[in-house]
């Protein structure tokens, strides 16, 4: 009989997470979307431009249909250029219906490479030209 009071008050506190579980995940279940950031509009407001890439059903050609997103950014931290992911949201204005997730790559951090990168090219073709 003992055996059988031990078995009972394990099972009960098993139950209660997974009836929170189904909650979280439909609220996990939005649709997300990847795109440039193209303009910042206001405080907390960016527009994200995300492309499709598809083919044409009959004739097979590759096909690039691009939308502009208006999204909110809570913490103002995107900024042109960067990529970003989005995930849509309930209504939080007249156009915004989308969120800002996270920033992929920044335009920032891609352009100071770029600049590092130029200046590596500038220093070796001053190291050839004294060489000469």
């Amino acid at each position: 009989m003992s055996e059988e009071t031990n078995t009972a008050p394990a099972e009960a506190p098993a139950a209660a997470p997974a009836e929170a579980a189904p909650a979280q995940a439909a609220r996990n279940n939005r649709k997300t979307r990847r795109g440039t950031v193209v303009k910042k509009s206001g405080d907390k407001s960016i527009v994200v431009l995300v492309e499709r890439r598809y083919q044409h059903p009959v004739y097979g050609k590759q096909l690039v249909d691009a939308k502009k997103y208006h999204t909110h950014d809570e913490k103002n931290e995107a900024a042109p250029g960067d990529f970003v992911v989005i995930q849509e949201t309930r209504p939080l204005s007249k156009l915004k219906r989308w969120r800002l997730v996270k920033i992929v790559k920044s335009a920032a951090a891609a352009e100071k490479k770029a600049e590092e990168a130029a200046q590596a090219v500038i220093a070796a073709e001053e190291a050839a030209a004294e060489g000469k």
